[in-house]
């Protein structure tokens, strides 16, 4: 694919992409994010995570950009004000748990201030929820709940895993997210280099001027993306970003 249009954003998934196995940030990948930083690109973290799962590896960067978080479910802007929320209707979260109890698999939930895993409330309306995700060991039970939630048309569904399925409001991902803070900073999507793993990154993979799968990536990821990198493990995202950013 030729590049048309000069990179002044990358926007990077965490879990798979710019986070090792440990779920630590390699040297290597801090110090290409800082040359773009230095030549006046954007880098904006786009993560399914929460800011209080995701703000002391964010943190530890002292990037100068907004931040994406709950697979596009929160805007944040440079100094970390809220720009946008986009909640979850209580009624799919009541159905959704059913579908849980129902299929007996493990879940997890975010809503405003915490992360729900073992114990839920038990009146699911006193809070404001973002995300709903399942754990689905199971090919066969996670296609049935896949098939089930993906003809519900209030309902965007994704993953960040081959055994998960993350579920936002319709019309939450990260690409729309991005196109948001591309509007605010003047600037297109064609402008923007977008990395990840997994399909919750494939709206904004797609939409992107230049869109990078991981070396780790789901197979689906990878036939999607403009290049494939190294894996998680390898640096990936620094050599995507020498590639298309620091060596044109």
């Amino acid at each position: 694919m030729a590049q048309t249009k000069p990179i002044k954003l990358i926007a990077i998934d965490m879990d798979g992409t710019l986070l090792n196995d440990q779920h630590e940030i390699s040297n290597e990948n801090r110090k290409a994010i800082k040359e773009a930083e230095k030549q006046g690109i954007h880098v904006v973290i786009s993560t399914g995570r929460t800011r209080m799962t995701c703000d002391e590896l964010v943190n530890s960067l002292s990037l100068s950009s907004y931040l994406i978080t709950v697979n596009g479910s929160e805007i944040w802007d440079e100094a970390r004000s809220l720009v946008e929320r986009q909640l979850l209707n209580t009624e799919y979260i009541e159905y959704m748990w059913q579908l849980k109890e129902k299929h007996n698999t493990n879940c997890w939930a975010a809503t405003v201030g915490k992360v729900w895993r073992e114990e839920f409330p038990e009146d699911f309306s006193t809070h404001e929820w973002m995300k709903f995700g399942f754990d689905i060991k199971d090919d066969q039970v996670r296609q049935i709940i896949l098939e089930e939630l993906s003809n519900n048309k209030a309902l965007e569904v994704s993953n960040s895993s081959p055994t998960n399925l993350e579920i936002n409001a319709a019309g939450v991902n990260k690409a729309i997210a991005l196109e948001k803070v591309c509007e605010r900073m003047g600037i297109t999507m064609d402008n923007v280099l977008a990395m990840g793993d997994s399909l919750n990154d494939l709206a904004m993979i797609n939409a992107a001027g230049v869109g990078v799968a991981m070396g780790n990536a789901q197979p689906f990821v990878k036939e999607s993306a403009d290049w494939v990198t190294t894996t998680n493990v390898e640096d990936g995202v620094a050599n995507a970003i020498k590639k298309w950013v620091l060596e044109n």
